[in-house]
């Protein structure tokens, strides 16, 4: 099933932009893009030569990305076998197997100066492993480990042509697309247990949906990309309202820096970091609960919605 918000933006978005996708339909998951009110197009069915991983179809660059935008027109030209309905197929994550999921701190000026926090002068870099990931709609478990399970909406960029210590001024050719992505934190684990390291916080099993795209920067420019609202929504009532223009380290900045410690590769993530009006900084804190559901919204990507299960 789709969000609401989801078909919100699929009814409202420009149909010639490619919003990648994973999908699955008939048991077999692989790449597509979605378009218009959410029906998928198989681009593999028609083009044999597109990866139906996306990994595999991110690192294809250029070319891979001219292949899906002719294999769409064709399907609305006449091959419609490959468009497939939305009540027959189930929406993924758009990427599972990362090698990296790179997370900033503390980047929204908004969110720093709700906390009194001086703004950074460098990113502040963490991560989570890959077994976090799951898809719209998917439940974000609630472990007994935890008692202060805390919301985060992020913007997330998604890395294409690897690289190391990549120059700032070609930063932008290392990107792939960006799509959204809710940062589950235990901040009892992050803050004040484990020496407080912020890892075992912010890696529990399912602490990072993601989804319910990949939009490319042909279809979201940089100047686009860093002036976007973004909200999280606790059972429909807005908690987090900022935009992306209040990110004090951008893309670029943040692909240089972080490459110059490690490669960067074909599906690495980057989540940007949060606005303010996160749970942990409320009077009284406001923790997640059994039963409530956060919707995580870029506007001009997409939403994700999840479930807490205890």
């Amino acid at each position: 099933m789709l969000s609401k918000l989801t078909k919100r933006y699929l009814s409202t978005s420009r149909t010639e932009s490619l919003r990648l996708v994973t999908f699955e339909s008939d048991g077999l998951a692989r790449v597509g893009v979605q378009a218009k009110l959410g029906e998928i197009c198989d681009i593999s069915a028609i083009d044999p030569e597109i990866p139906t991983e996306m990994k595999q179809f991110l690192a294809g660059g250029s070319e891979m990305l001219t292949r899906a935008r002719n294999a769409v027109n064709q399907a609305y030209s006449g091959s419609e076998d490959a468009l497939i309905s939305r009540n027959k197929y189930k929406l993924l994550a758009p990427l599972y197997n990362p090698e990296k999921i790179l997370c900033v701190g503390m980047n929204y000026t908004d969110h720093c100066t709700e906390q009194n926090f001086p703004i950074p002068e460098e990113p502040i870099i963490f991560n989570k492993f890959p077994g976090t990931i799951i898809a719209d709609e998917e439940d974000i478990i609630h472990d007994l480990e935890t008692e202060e399970l805390d919301f985060e909406v992020e913007l997330v960029v998604v890395i294409g042509k690897p690289g190391k210590k990549i120059k700032r001024e070609n930063a932008m050719e290392h990107v792939a697309g960006y799509t959204v992505a809710h940062d589950v934190s235990a901040r009892d684990w992050q803050m004040r247990r484990n020496g407080g390291q912020w890892l075992l916080g912010k890696t529990f099993d399912t602490f990072c949906p993601l989804g319910p795209c990949i939009i490319t920067p042909e279809d979201l420019s940089f100047e686009e990309a860093h002036n976007l609202p973004i909200r999280c929504y606790l059972n429909g009532e807005i908690v987090q309202d900022s935009n992306t223009r209040e990110l004090i380290f951008k893309t670029d900045e943040l692909i240089a820096w972080i490459s110059r410690f490690c490669t960067l590769r074909t599906g690495d993530l980057i989540l940007t970091g949060t606005g303010p009006g996160v749970g942990a900084f409320r009077k009284p804190p406001l923790w997640l609960k059994s039963g409530d559901v956060v919707v995580c919204e870029v506007e001009g990507i997409g939403a994700i919605s999840n479930t807490i299960v205890r």
